[in-house]
């Protein structure tokens, strides 16, 4: 079998597609031109349909290629380099995802206050003065630190949801 009688897939008409678009930007072709060879690669079936599209037009490769020999060293070699450099950068990427997700969590940290109302500790301190100088007053301070406690505890329940 011819290889210009083979089909061909979406890959090859993307690239010859590829192509005309660099030769429309170099002045090879008009704006009509590119139009017209666009349509042709796009019902292109065969390598020769797609050869035929591309061969006026200077340094093209053939439409269709024989696949590389999986033995060679050199394609091999470049194709582990390609596979070591896309792990290297997805695990960077990875890395990225996480510190991100730790610097938000860290953010809302801060934002989200954590322990008693700076009021509770100074409510604390003239409760216990009240009890040192003077049971009357300790009564109403301890009732009022008791509830804002409870207040406390109560609106951070359901205000810090999530």
């Amino acid at each position: 079998m011819d290889r210009n009688d083979l089909r061909i897939g979406d890959a090859e008409r993307e690239q010859t597609m590829a192509d005309l678009r660099e030769h429309f930007a170099q002045g090879r072709l008009t704006h009509e031109e590119l139009d017209e060879r666009l349509d042709r690669t796009l019902a292109a079936k065969t390598a020769g349909d797609l050869a035929q599209v591309t061969v006026d037009l200077p340094g093209q490769q053939p439409a269709y290629r024989e696949p590389a020999s999986p033995y060679e060293v050199g394609d091999w070699r470049a194709a582990m380099h390609a596979q070591r450099h896309q792990i290297q950068a997805m695990r960077h990427a990875q890395r990225e995802m996480h510190r991100a997700a730790w610097a938000g969590r860290r953010g809302q940290m801060g934002r989200r206050h954590r322990g008693p109302h700076p009021f509770l500790p100074v409510l604390f301190v003239f409760m216990i003065l009240a009890l040192i100088f003077g049971f009357g007053i300790f009564k109403v301070l301890f009732v009022v630190w008791v509830g804002a406690m409870i207040f406390s505890l109560v609106h951070r329940r359901f205000h810090y949801r999530g």
